[in-house]
Order: C-alpha cells, then sequence, then structure tokens
C-alpha cells in the first residue's frame, strides 16, 4: 500500500481510503439485510442474493445492473470466475428474478455486458421484459492485441417491464460542433450560433462514443477494475428516470449509479457485497456534498469527448 501510494503522480486525483476515513464512512453504510425505508440513499454492505428479497415490492423506477460479466477476474476480495453459457445464463437469471417484483410497472431496466455475455444477458432478459435496445459504448482505454481486435467497446442491453415507460428525450440531446453550418434565408438551419462556435443538438443514438473511462487525473476515478464513468449513468439516470425517483444497483462496485443518482436528485438503494468498494462509494458521496459537476455534462448539455468541456 505505502509503495503504491508513494509512486503516484503529483496531480493523481484518484479518490482513495485514508486510515482517517474508516470510522466516519462506516458509520455510513448499512450492513446486511435491511428493509423499507432504511436503505433509502444509502450504501448497502452485504450479499444481493440475501438483501434483494428484503427491499419491498414495487418500489424501485430503475434497475441499472453492472454484473460480473462472464469471465475471470478478481473484484477486490472476491473473484468471479468464467462459467459455461448455460451456467453463466442460470446465475444471471438468479439475480434479475429478485429484482422483478422489485420494480414498477413503468420501470426502465439497463445491464451492462462484454461481447462474452451479451447474448446471454439479451435472452435472460427478454423472459421478463420487453426489449427496447441495445447500446454500445466506446470504452477507449484498453490493450492492444496481436491476433484479434482490440476490445474497446461494450453493450448496455435497455428493458422495460411494460409499454408505459419514461424516456425524456430532451434531456439527453447531444450537442456536436456543426462543421458545414447550412443556412435557410440567411438563418441557421438546426443549428445554433455561439461565443465558443456553431453547435447542434442532436437526439441520442445507441451508439454511444462521448464517453471518457475515468482515468488518475479524474476526480471520479477510484481503482475499482471495472468502474463506470459518471457519464454514463447520467444519460441514462436522466433519460429513464425524473427527479425524486429511486434507483437500484445490485452490484454497485465503487458507488458510480448512486453519486450521480445524488448529483441529479434521485434517490437510490445500491448493494455492494465489497467493504472497501462501499466505503469508497460512501467517500464519493461526500465529495457529492460539494461538488455536483459531472465530467462532460455542463448546463444540461451532454457534449462531444474532447470537446474542452468537463
Amino acid at each position: 500500500m505505502g509503495k503504491h501510494e508513494a509512486s503516484r503522480a503529483p496531480n493523481n486525483r484518484t479518490v482513495k481510503l485514508d486510515p482517517s476515513d474508516i470510522g466516519r464512512l462506516e458509520a455510513l453504510i448499512l450492513n446486511g439485510p435491511k428493509a423499507g425505508s432504511e436503505t433509502l440513499s444509502k450504501i448497502v454492505f452485504g450479499d444481493a442474493f440475501e438483501i434483494l428479497p428484503e427491499l419491498g415490492s414495487g418500489r424501485f423506477d430503475l434497475l441499472f445492473a453492472d454484473p460480473p460479466y462472464n469471465l475471470t477476474k478478481e473484484f477486490g476480495i472476491s473473484t468471479f470466475r468464467e462459467k459455461s453459457d448455460e451456467d453463466y445464463e442460470a446465475w444471471l437469471e438468479s439475480w434479475i428474478s429478485l429484482c422483478v417484483p422489485l420494480l414498477k410497472p413503468t420501470a426502465s431496466v439497463y445491464i451492462c455486458g462484454d461481447w462474452r455475455s451479451s447474448g446471454s444477458i439479451q435472452r435472460i432478459g427478454s423472459k421478463y421484459f420487453k426489449l427496447r435496445n441495445r447500446i454500445t459504448w466506446e470504452r477507449e482505454k484498453g490493450r492492444g492485441a496481436k491476433a484479434n481486435w482490440k476490445n474497446a467497446a461494450e453493450d448496455i442491453w435497455y428493458f422495460t417491464v411494460s409499454d408505459d415507460f419514461t424516456f425524456n428525450l430532451d434531456a439527453v440531446k447531444q450537442r456536436r460542433r456543426v462543421l458545414a453550418p447550412y443556412k435557410d434565408n440567411g438563418q441557421p438551419k438546426d443549428w445554433d450560433e455561439t461565443a465558443d462556435g456553431k453547435f447542434r443538438d442532436t437526439h441520442p443514438s445507441n451508439i454511444w462514443t462521448d464517453i471518457t473511462v475515468p482515468f488518475w487525473s479524474m476526480s471520479e476515478n477510484t481503482d475499482h477494475p471495472t468502474q463506470k464513468p459518471e457519464k454514463l449513468l447520467a444519460k441514462i439516470i436522466l433519460a429513464s428516470t425524473n427527479k425524486g425517483d429511486l434507483i437500484l444497483d445490485p452490484f454497485a462496485g465503487s458507488g458510480t449509479t448512486a453519486v450521480v443518482a445524488k448529483k441529479l436528485r434521485r434517490k437510490f438503494v445500491a448493494v455492494e457485497a465489497d467493504e472497501n468498494y462501499c466505503l469508497l462509494a460512501a467517500k464519493r458521496l461526500e465529495m457529492a456534498e460539494s461538488d455536483s459537476s459531472i465530467q462532460g455534462f455542463e448546463h444540461g448539455v451532454f457534449w462531444e469527448r474532447n470537446s474542452g468541456k468537463k
């Protein structure tokens, strides 16, 4: 730990736990299964399979799940081991089936996966929900491969419980720079001119190329191996919930869903089986009290990557 911390660059902003944090943060997380309102806007430390049945039925407006993908990987003190497709689908169904009764009839569901797990998620999710779309987002970090294509994309499967659901289109339009502005009778057509240049607000597609994966100089970055960017969660939460709605994340990791929910004035229940990640999530929630900014999202607008905006 000491050597690792000493090697960090002076402007490394990665969120880490200091010994002085532990006692304070432990008081902010719930330990073990808790039912009803006790879990509201809390990080819950424990096994999702034990906690989900205790959360009450028909409460949640959004389920966001970033489960282990079907490959062997270490997550803090635990390791998920690659399974056969059949066994992985059985594992997916074991927790998805626990989430179904927790959701409102108007709820939306987003489940993350990679190319190995994506087909299984589609098949099992479609057994319980109405399939709406597959989002593919560019994960620009990653190692090259000598005998394969570099793995630089992940999927998010989008479902709804019914045909009655929330989708706030105007909240998730993307602002793009206009390279060949067209005018009609001398006036801008479908674009606006600002002091920063010429821009058009475009409809969001299911291909997301504007996401920056957290890295060491970003204040949201942690040492969690599969941390999702706050901007990614902001798109989902703004599209599929309204202020005050309740969000469930059964594999919370370092707490990105909870942090973005807090910043966007939604409620949440975030479940995580690793205590250190729970403490990291609690620390990030503390930080959100004084900093509600989201990288790439400014004044209600999502900007293209490398636009110079936060």
